[in-house]
């Protein structure tokens, strides 16, 4: 959703940019916290419901995180709260994570098999994506889809590498019907 990811760019750019790279990570897990929280129904009902306070969501919020909390990512908190932000913060917390792993270098891949993939499978495949895209520290998630039939989806940022079989039978057909 465009206009959701817009409303979350600043927040995230903001948060990111209040934190120093040891609370990065930290940062980044309380916030996957408190994104998984504030996508569950019973939290959005309450988010509009007038009998609620938003500092009462405020607080309910920050009861789901686990560990220290900063001040600062307590302030965050209740500023959504108070903006009505509460279902934006799914979409932060991604683009907070696209963030930090770009201020450390790092970035997530997404590969999905047609076929489940041994550990080496997996580890020469990041060798090779690595090289296409300069040497990035990169975090495998590896998924299974036999819709694929062969061959294996990349995804990299917004980038998409894919040599699935079904993608080439697609690519046939469109040049056969056009």
């Amino acid at each position: 959703m465009a206009d959701l990811a817009t409303i979350a760019r600043p927040y995230a750019e903001a948060l990111a940019g209040t934190a120093t790279p040891e609370e990065m990570a930290k940062w980044s897990e309380q916030l996957g916290s408190l994104a998984h929280l504030a996508s569950n129904p019973e939290v959005a009902t309450l988010s509009s419901n007038p009998n609620v306070s938003q500092e009462q969501l405020a607080d309910l919020l920050m009861a789901g995180i686990t560990g220290d909390t900063a001040p600062a990512l307590k302030k965050f908190i209740t500023l959504l709260t108070l903006n009505h932000r509460i279902a934006a913060l799914p979409e932060i917390s991604k683009q907070f994570d696209a963030i930090k792993n770009a201020k450390s270098g790092s970035a997530e891949v997404q590969i999905t098999s047609a076929f489940p993939m041994g550990e080496d499978e997996v580890q020469s495949l990041v060798v090779a994506i690595a090289k296409r895209f300069g040497n990035k520290n990169l975090k495998p998630t590896v998924s299974i889809d036999p819709e694929l039939i062969g061959g294996v989806r990349v995804q990299v940022g917004d980038e998409v590498l894919d040599t699935s079989v079904k993608s080439r039978l697609e690519a046939m057909q469109a040049a056969l019907l056009s």
